[in-house]
């Protein structure tokens, strides 16, 4: 079964505040959701968090790529949604 709702995060050397994201997200009310969260060529320590909260949660998914812009990295978390409605 698809999830109601699919979540696509473009990340890009987010880590001061990729944390917050997905706290948000995981404390909705509305369960039945996906994020993919689109790590976007960072050099950070993004990756590292992002896939501590896939350990977490398995709603959370995670794609790496080259550096493409904001619209590359949410045509990418596009391209791989399931849901019906994406935001």
């Amino acid at each position: 079964m698809h999830p109601v709702v699919s979540v696509i995060v473009p990340c890009y050397n987010s880590e001061k505040t990729i944390s917050q994201t997905l706290d948000s997200l995981r404390e909705q009310t509305l369960r039945d959701f996906e994020v993919i969260v689109v790590n976007d060529g960072a050099n950070d320590n993004s990756t590292e968090i992002i896939r501590q909260y896939q350990a977490k949660d398995p709603r959370v998914k995670r794609i790496e790529q080259k550096n493409q812009s904001l619209l590359g990295a949410r045509n990418a978390g596009l391209s791989i949604a399931r849901s019906e409605l994406k935001n």
